[in-house]
C-alpha cells in the first residue's frame, strides 16, 4: 500500500521547532513547514507545538493574530500535539507554576498540568522511561530516551483522555509531590496529544512516528489539507539540515 504523504506543521514562533522538523523529515512521506502565518496553518495537516517557553509563545501568537486561528485548528479536529510548553498551551487547567495573571491558552486538552513540576533549568534531567504500548509495536529498545528541560507534569485527566506514559519519582522528588509516587507525562485525547519531555532532543523517531501514524489515520477520513490547498508536494518540500545525533541539550 502506498504511504500518504502528510505536511505536518511546526510552530516556529519560538523554541525547539528545527529539532522537531529534523526527526519529521526523517519519516517516508512526510514534508514539514515551520508555521507563523494563518496562510501557512492553513497548508498543514497537522501541527507540532515545540518546547520553548509556553508565555513568549502566547504571546507572539496574540501579537500576529494567529490565535484564533491555532485554536480553531485544534477545535476543528486537526491533530495537534504539544511537547513541554506545548503541553501547556492545550491544557485546560494550568495549578501551582502558572503565569500571574494567566497566559492564554489554545486549550481543548482536558487536563490538569502543573507548570514546572520537576523544577527550575538547573533541575532538568534525563531518564530512560519504558515504551509505553502505543510505541511498542514499532519495535526497538524496551526504554525510550526522555529528556525532561524545566519540565511540567501532568497531574490529573478528564474522561476520555488516555494516558500514554508516566514518570515514577525518585526520592528526592517524593518530598515535594503531595503523596504522588508517579507523575502523568504522555496524554492523547481524540485529535490532541502531548508529552511533558523533548522527544525532539533525542534520535528516536517513534513519538513522531506515532504522531505522523494518528495523522495519516485523520487524512484518511478527513482528506489531506495538502491535496486540497495545491500546497507543495513531498518531493518539492525543502528538507531540515540534520544535527548530531543524540547531543548534550543541557
Amino acid at each position: 500500500m502506498a504511504t500518504v504523504n502528510v505536511n505536518v506543521g511546526v510552530l516556529a514562533l519560538q523554541g525547539s521547532f528545527r529539532e522537531h522538523m529534523a526527526l519529521l523529515n526523517r519519516l517516508s512521506g512526510v514534508s514539514t513547514t515551520e508555521v507563523r502565518t494563518v496562510e501557512q496553518l492553513e497548508a498543514c495537516d497537522a501541527l507540532v507545538i515545540p518546547g520553548g517557553e509556553s508565555t513568549t509563545m502566547a504571546l507572539i501568537a496574540e501579537q500576529w493574530g494567529l490565535l484564533p486561528a491555532l485554536q480553531q485548528f485544534a477545535n476543528d479536529g486537526n491533530p495537534v500535539w504539544g511537547t513541554c510548553a506545548g503541553l501547556i498551551f492545550l491544557a485546560n487547567r494550568l495549578t501551582a507554576g502558572g503565569k500571574k495573571g494567566g497566559q492564554k491558552l489554545i486549550g481543548g486538552l482536558d487536563v490538569e498540568v502543573h507548570r514546572n513540576f520537576f523544577g527550575a533549568q538547573i533541575n532538568s534531567f534525563e531518564a530512560q522511561l519504558p515504551v509505553p504500548p502505543c510505541l511498542a509495536e514499532q519495535g526497538g529498545d524496551s526504554t525510550v530516551r526522555s529528556v525532561f528541560i524545566r519540565a511540567p507534569a501532568i497531574i490529573d485527566v478528564g474522561p476520555g483522555v488516555e494516558v500514554l506514559a508516566t514518570y515514577t519519582l525518585t526520592k528526592e522528588e517524593l518530598i515535594q509531590a503531595q503523596g504522588r509516587e508517579s507523575v502523568i507525562v504522555a496524554v492523547r485525547s481524540k485529535n490532541l496529544m502531548a508529552t511533558s519531555f523533548h522527544p525532539e532532543l533525542t534520535n528516536d523517531v517513534r513519538w513522531h512516528q506515532y504522531f505522523v501514524d494518528l495523522v495519516r489515520a485523520h487524512v484518511a477520513v478527513c482528506g489531506s489539507t495538502v491535496a486540497k490547498s495545491g500546497a507543495l508536494s513531498v518531493s518539492q518540500m525543502p528538507k531540515s539540515s540534520c544535527r548530531a545525533a543524540d547531543m548534550p541539550v543541557y
